[in-house]
């Protein structure tokens, strides 16, 4: 069954890579959604796909990429929107 997830990252995340490596590991776990950079110094990730990807992803969003210093992940169930790929946004 597709679920799907929104989710804040908090930390060092911008400027790290976080977005392109976010979009490398939503393609190899088959992933749909998208990623970005917030104001505040966030990313927003909408992510759709299998409970098992999504779990396995959420792992990868703890740690993110070498540079990166995730401190805290906001996790919430969202709407299913359809999405046929994975796609960083501005």
């Amino acid at each position: 069954m597709i679920e799907s997830i929104h989710i804040i990252v908090h930390g060092r995340v911008q400027g790290v890579w976080f977005r392109a490596g976010t979009k490398e590991k939503a393609d190899e776990l088959g992933l749909f959604g998208w990623v970005k950079n917030k104001s505040e110094g966030t990313v927003e990730i909408h992510a759709e796909g299998e409970k098992l990807q999504l779990e396995n992803f959420i792992l990868w969003c703890r740690e993110g990429t070498p540079a990166a210093n995730v401190t805290s992940l906001n996790l919430n169930q969202t709407s299913f929107q359809n999405f046929t790929s994975f796609e960083i946004r501005s």
